[in-house]
């Protein structure tokens, strides 16, 4: 048995994807044509050994509750393993009182029942791999009261924007947390990723609480910095996080280059996620695909480029999509020309002939639209 039992959180203060997020929480998005954004922080877990797993559902939860199902396919062990979804009564008053430490406080009866000693969190809208039973044990080593996972970059300027960023002393201790005002390009973004004690964690989310309504699990390790040891553990490797939409559209494209791809998937350690008995992609004469990537069940009778396309898609003859991401169960007739996009679910794009968006800003088509 791990000595950690994880908590995956969509609770993101930061994270804000208008349209997609009208349908489901960010950590059940789509992502490179076929897993969804919560496989990976679920498929890092199970391949660290950590088989307890509370994940945290906000609002519209449908859509990931029925992707998740009992956990079986993250291959969490049958016997001592466990997947639980939790939810917490989201408030109509005001969106700022829906953070993490309310979840973790609707919740705090089946956090105190964990037999485990420490307790890993781990957001549900960000794409790295991880091994935690290596960050474990280098927070155990290390003495910390609390260890978080970081990435350093050099574009903050124009990235992570309002994401938080570590402060470190020479000792990879933590100085300060403060959010990313987009002033210096070299910063140690965090992965909203930490490690501590279970009582300790149970302390802080009662602190947090009697402080502040709307106080967040980082307010608080902020609060207490003097007091506690909070050391930073740097990931290396490829991160991308989703906070907006452009930010999940670029996540998505920057693996269609094989060399980012490679950083990210390996044969020793697997990415799970649902599966699907459809056939493989039928090329049509006339049909073509260019650096792209194209879930099962797909019928291209057109020519696709640079793009990433979900399950069930129909590209009718003559149709053209270039840079764009169609998630699945779609129909684009044809002669369309499609640009910069991307295209929710059960879209049919019927009428429409032209629908290109400038390259520094892709368009968005709604869920079940026809045009």
């Amino acid at each position: 048995m791990s000595r950690a039992f994880a908590i995956v959180n969509s609770y993101g203060r930061h994270t804000d994807v208008k349209g997609m997020q009208d349908y489901r929480p960010v950590s059940a998005f789509m992502f490179c044509g076929r897993y969804r954004l919560i496989d990976f922080a679920l498929s890092n877990l199970s391949n660290s050994g950590i088989d307890r797993i509370q994940v945290y559902v906000g609002q519209n939860p449908r859509s990931l509750a029925e992707h998740l199902a009992d956990g079986r396919i993250y291959n969490l062990n049958a016997k001592r393993g466990k997947l639980q979804l939790l939810f917490n009564q989201d408030s109509n008053e005001n969106d700022i009182y829906n953070t993490d430490v309310a979840a973790y406080r609707a919740n705090l009866d089946i956090i105190e029942r964990a037999k485990q000693p420490y307790v890993i969190i781990t957001p549900g809208y960000m794409v790295f791999r991880q091994n935690f039973e290596d960050f474990l044990q280098a927070h155990i080593d290390s003495g910390a009261d609390i260890t978080l996972l970081y990435h350093k970059v050099n574009n903050a300027k124009e990235h992570y924007r309002n994401m938080n960023i570590l402060n470190l002393n020479r000792q990879k201790g933590v100085k300060s947390i403060e959010n990313n005002k987009g002033t210096a390009d070299e910063r140690n973004i965090s992965m909203s990723t930490l490690v501590m004690s279970k009582d300790l964690f149970i302390s802080l989310i009662n602190k947090a609480a009697k402080t502040s309504s709307v106080y967040r699990l980082i307010d608080i390790i902020n609060d207490e910095l003097e007091n506690l040891d909070v050391r930073g553990y740097q990931h290396k490797g490829h991160f991308a996080a989703v906070y907006d939409f452009r930010s999940y559209y670029g996540a998505n494209m920057e693996l269609l280059d094989v060399d980012e791809a490679k950083e990210l998937f390996s044969d020793d350690w697997p990415f799970y996620t649902q599966t699907t008995d459809a056939a493989p992609v039928h090329y049509f004469p006339g049909g073509k695909a260019h650096h792209s990537m194209i879930a099962n069940g797909t019928h291209v009778e057109g020519v696709i480029e640079n793009s990433i396309i979900g399950r069930d898609v129909t590209i009718m003859k003559g149709a053209y999509i270039k840079n764009s991401i169609i998630l699945g169960h779609d129909l684009i007739g044809e002669n369309a020309h499609i640009e910069n996009q991307v295209i929710d679910k059960w879209v049919k794009i019927i009428h429409a002939k032209e629908i290109v968006a400038p390259d520094d800003d892709p368009g968005y088509i709604r869920r079940e639209d026809t045009l």
